[in-house]
């Protein structure tokens, strides 16, 4: 039986199989990846866990002058506010004490001041005459402020990595990081990613994942996962130096992803392991603030101008 179309197929198959390969219908095209050539250094899982152990146990406190850049987006009405050449000061003491203050440019007056003692904070905004009072662990944000969702929390937990605990599940990843080669060309770097794994009320949860160069086995990453699996805080590091004989990153820029702001910490003087006291880490009330408490189970504020709330 005649079949044209079976003869037709047969004549393009030994076609396509004579035509050189060079020709137009096979091409070869250059793979666009591009990776870096720098010698990279290894590391198990267990040197990664205990690096990060051996920092979190060897960094108690820390005392630092800062520059603070920052922005905050609002996607309301489409714009972004910067916050640029704030001269801050941030005091830090373990188990969760945090106090960071920042002063307005040229006349160095308060812009913030606020403090955590690891359940409660208090934030001061003279410019508005506010001051915040809430609990760390409620869900307080508010999408109509800008400055107010600023928690010395998040910063806390991004400023001292802290160790994996014997409670907690480590897992090693490989991964890849964007570099810059000795061109300035953007190139992909094989890196390591720490992913620690927590118990959390509702099960198994994605706690952190830090992030390890391979250039010089440093964190210059961690992500901090809220039980949704939400990214709540995104922290970078960079520029590790030396202070007294413990490695300490140089510039730190803290994203909040659902807040969209961003503060990067550049370090101007830093003291690590220096006694602090806790009258350094008290904020009382100014008289005649607007105090707006953040309740737990209310995420509505309540407004008072004697802190007594209704």
């Amino acid at each position: 039986m005649y079949r044209p179309h079976l003869r037709l197929f047969l004549l393009l198959f030994l076609t396509a199989a004579t035509f050189p390969l060079s020709g137009c219908l096979f091409r070869t095209r250059t793979l666009e990846r591009q990776f870096s050539d720098r010698p990279l250094k290894t590391a198990t899982q267990q040197e990664l866990i205990e690096y990060v152990n051996t920092q979190a146990a060897k960094i108690q406190s820390m005392q630092a002058t800062v520059d603070i850049d920052a922005s905050a987006e609002d996607l309301k009405n489409g714009r972004i506010t910067d916050y640029k050449e704030i001269r801050g000061y941030v005091l830090a003491r373990k188990p969760s004490m945090l106090r960071m203050k920042g002063l307005l440019p040229v006349v160095r007056n308060t812009a913030f001041d606020m403090v955590s003692d690891g359940q409660e904070f208090k934030l001061w905004i003279p410019p508005r005459n506010k001051f915040v009072v809430g609990l760390n662990n409620a869900d307080n944000y508010r999408p109509d402020k800008r400055l107010e969702n600023m928690r010395p929390q998040y910063i806390y937990d991004a400023l001292l990595i802290p160790e994996v605990g014997r409670d907690e599940i480590a897992v090693l990843e490989p991964g890849y990081e964007i570099v810059l080669d000795s061109k300035k060309h953007r190139v992909e770097q094989p890196n390591y990613k720490l992913l620690v794994i927590r118990q959390g009320p509702h099960g198994w949860y994605l706690s952190r994942k830090i992030e390890f160069s391979r250039s010089d086995l440093l964190p210059h990453r961690q992500r901090i996962y809220d039980q949704q699996g939400n990214v709540a805080t995104d922290a970078h590091y960079q520029d590790y130096k030396d202070y007294a004989g413990t490695t300490f990153p140089n510039t730190i820029v803290i994203e909040r992803p659902r807040e969209n702001y961003d503060i990067t910490l550049s370090m101007v003087k830093l003291e690590i392991n220096k006694a602090l006291t806790d009258d350094q880490f008290a904020l009382e009330q100014p008289p005649g603030a607007d105090v707006v408490h953040l309740d737990q189970s209310n995420s509505s504020a309540a407004k008072t101008s004697d802190g007594k709330g209704k």
